[in-house]
């Protein structure tokens, strides 16, 4: 029998891109498993605002799971709109937490590095405290305790500098600059690892199908980069797959060279080990090889 999924913030949910679709609502259709049937949905067709109207939707697709991937992610920009990041990462959450708790539907919210200081030189566990340093990373892990209380038998996953072929990503806006630029300047002082949306979709379809699982996951790919590190391989493998004809000088440089509205982490690599155990993560290099080729 196949199950019926919900995924929110499929087409519009995020503020930052109404009308479109986000990266992992996307990854997520593009990585569906044939069994399982799913119905992304937006604005138009839900109101966050109200929980009766995400009960109704929950209802209306028979959804056995919902999979929330709306969130307020422009991180500099929630410095001066802090209310528009806690409405849609705390309390349209907490709404869909909510609902979930009362449809008896199972629930998985996405979550982010950024609610980690970045003070550890050591990969972050799931129990290690939190202590966000900016406006998004606070939203988010407000989002997080709320989800919990509203809902205790979700499932948080929590992953990190996300690219795809999707939306807006860090990918996508060098191989414009490097075509477009003579030079790059690029952070790096702040280590993670890049993640494929792609890879995330599937772990998190894996996740979906377990029946048992704790209340926060973290996925990542393997190994890990600056946005430095990051781009200069971004631009290695798009010249060795003929994807840009040039090399341009890409210089590394301080956080504080490149002062932003919203300070970052330092370090928040997200220990995977739990998560490697359901789904055996890449390397982000090999991930990002295979998406360049289809770009």
């Amino acid at each position: 029998m196949n199950k019926k999924i919900l995924v929110t913030g499929g087409a519009g949910l995020n503020a930052l891109v109404i009308g479109k679709h986000g990266q992992v609502a996307q990854a997520l259709l593009a990585t569906k498993p044939e069994h399982i049937q799913v119905k992304a949905v937006g604005r138009q067709e839900i109101d966050i605002h109200n929980i009766d109207s995400i009960i109704e939707a929950v209802k209306k697709h028979s959804a056995d799971i919902v999979i929330n991937t709306a969130a307020y992610t422009h991180v500099d920009n929630a410095e001066s709109h802090p209310e528009e990041a806690f409405f849609l990462n705390e309390q349209a959450a907490a709404n869909i937490a909510a609902a979930s708790k009362i449809t008896h539907t199972r629930f998985i919210h996405l979550s982010t590095d950024y609610i980690f200081s970045g003070e550890k030189h050591s990969p972050y566990l799931v129990t290690d405290a939190a202590g966000a340093v900016n406006i998004y990373g606070k939203s988010k892990l407000a989002g997080e305790q709320a989800v919990l209380a509203a809902n205790p038998d979700c499932c948080i996953v929590r992953t990190s500098w996300l690219y795809s072929r999707f939306g807006n990503n860090f990918v996508k806006t060098m191989l414009k600059l490097m075509q477009s630029r003579d030079t790059l300047s690029v952070i790096n002082d702040q280590t993670a690892c890049p993640t494929s949306a792609i890879a995330l979709g599937q772990f998190i379809w894996l996740l979906s199908q377990q029946k048992k699982w704790q209340q926060v996951y973290h996925w990542s790919d393997t190994g890990r980069a600056t946005w430095y590190q990051f781009a200069l391989e971004i631009q290695n493998l798009a010249i060795d797959l003929g994807k840009l004809t040039r090399r341009i000088p890409i210089a590394p440089v301080s956080s504080e060279q490149f002062p932003t509205p919203a300070k970052r982490p330092k370090f928040s690599l997200l220990d995977i080990s739990v998560s490697a155990q359901i789904m055996t993560p890449r390397p982000w290099q090999q991930n990002l090889r295979s998406l360049i080729k289809t770009l």
